[in-house]
């Protein structure tokens, strides 16, 4: 029903001549911004020395500009123009960003990239028509994808979207969200920054990133000093500590019994979900309580419900629908794998 296209949400500035060092344009992005080059995802994770990004960046900072751009050029180069855009922001930070990111967004677009890194020649310019985008909150992106998408949620649920910037959360019914249940708090940089400590308390870290010890996280192995350091029991640990810290006191907060007599299933979203230890807390916490399910493909279940929000926008269209998590950890562009249309009542009018 989707493609989607990812790559980590970090840059580096880069001016040197970069050729044949990428098998395709996702793995070798190099953007120019005001004259300036930037290596974006997996070429900066290569070719770089400091890859980062500011956690939950405004549309006026740099890495939110850039970003953009590589995820204009992705999705011009797979459906080319015009295309519609739907992204989304964290409920804390969505009334602040919602107007200044539609005007960023839509309109058109002067994309200039290096095609030199993955063997396709030299700089060049594309330009993208974004016909029409809309900003909606992160965790809303999350229903609309399990309700209109392949899960085709019925009745009432709660949804998880387990980020690494911001954890995200509310109960979800065939009339809407329920708006008092909405919570929004620390993501995974939480448990990452536990690990860090944790692991600087023994090793020196060579002036890593962040964004390099979230990989490192997710990998479950660090190499320091030339020597692999398996640190998954480690994960497990501060996974565990961030959930009794943060997310299970969040939760207590935001749902109450009342709640929990609506809806019998909770759904997992986001990168958080691929964690088997953190999942675990979730069900020991709720095992009497609901049923818990990890949504189909977590980490772009966001993206691919600003797909199918475009597509409405569109009047059902789906040829020229995009879905664009710009996140912390991972930079999502979803796109559908076949060009029906979807019904004009496919995503409720509150959304």
């Amino acid at each position: 029903m989707f493609k989607t296209y990812t790559f980590p949400s970090v840059f580096e500035g880069n001016n040197t001549d970069l050729k044949n060092v990428s098998p395709d344009l996702i793995n070798g992005l190099k953007i120019f911004h005001n004259g300036e080059g930037y290596v974006i995802g997996n070429l900066a994770l290569t070719e770089g020395v400091s890859p980062h990004k500011n956690i939950n960046s405004a549309p006026d900072e740099l890495d939110y500009q850039i970003l953009l751009k590589a995820a204009l050029l992705i999705a011009n180069q797979k459906l080319g123009n015009p295309i519609t855009i739907t992204t989304g922001f964290p409920f804390s930070t969505f009334q602040l960003n919602k107007e200044k990111a539609t005007q960023l967004i839509d309109g058109q677009h002067t994309v200039e990239y290096d095609a030199a890194t993955y063997g396709g020649g030299i700089k060049k310019n594309v330009q993208v028509e974004v016909a029409g985008a809309q900003v909606i909150p992160e965790v809303i992106g999350c229903t609309i994808a399990l309700r209109k998408g392949i899960t085709k949620a019925q009745g009432n649920f709660f949804v998880m979207s387990l980020g690494y910037g911001t954890l995200e959360g509310l109960l979800s019914t065939e009339g809407g969200i329920v708006q008092r249940t909405s919570l929004s708090t620390y993501g995974l940089r939480y448990a990452v920054n536990l690990l860090e400590k944790e692991l600087a308390k023994e090793h020196y870290l060579e002036l890593k990133t962040e964004h390099q010890i979230d990989a490192a996280f997710q990998k479950g192995v660090i190499f320091l000093n030339r020597k692999r350091i398996d640190i998954r029991s480690m994960r497990d640990r501060v996974l565990k500590q961030y959930y009794e810290d943060v997310i299970s006191p969040a939760m207590r907060k935001a749902f109450n019994d009342n709640d929990f007599m609506t809806s019998q299933i909770m759904y997992l979203a986001g990168g958080g979900a691929i964690y088997t230890a953190l999942v675990d807390c979730f069900k020991e916490e709720f095992r009497d309580v609901l049923d818990l399910e990890i949504a189909h493909e977590p980490q772009s279940l966001a993206s691919r419900g600003y797909c199918i929000n475009s597509a409405q926008l569109n009047g059902g269209v789906k040829s020229t629908a995009v879905g664009l998590d710009i996140g912390n950890a991972t930079t999502v562009v979803s796109i559908f794998d076949d060009n029906n249309t979807i019904s004009e009542t496919s995503i409720p009018s509150e959304y």
